[in-house]
């Protein structure tokens, strides 16, 4: 499994997870989250690898749709991405100044949850 296809999906199950079926919701936590294998999910479910397989692999593409409708996740990496910018902007030309470091410091953290 690719390591950037299991954090793509780690972050989408986690803005989009709620609209998950239970079956969905729990078949990818287990293959992404607890890194179960196929055989695994099916001896835990009583159903076939194959019906493992489809079920994940229509999940993924229900969670892609989301976001392609919704853009939780680009929002959200495009958010923390400015704020970044702005701590290495402020850190470096205005490292004294306490109250522009204290009010910075609280908009990364809201940008964080």
């Amino acid at each position: 499994m690719e390591i950037d296809k299991n954090n793509r999906m780690n972050s989408l199950f986690e803005f989009y997870g709620a609209l998950l079926t239970s079956k969905q919701h729990s078949y990818l936590e287990l293959y992404y989250g607890d890194d179960y294998s196929l055989g695994e999910i099916a001896t835990e479910f009583d159903v076939s690898r194959q019906a493992v397989y489809d079920n994940i692999r229509r999940t993924e593409a229900s969670l892609e749709e989301y976001e392609a409708k919704l853009h939780l996740l680009a929002n959200y990496q495009a958010q923390n991405q400015a704020v970044d910018a702005l701590v290495r902007y402020v850190h470096g030309r205005y490292a004294e100044d306490a109250e522009l470091s204290t009010l910075l410091s609280r908009v990364a953290e809201q940008a964080a949850r």
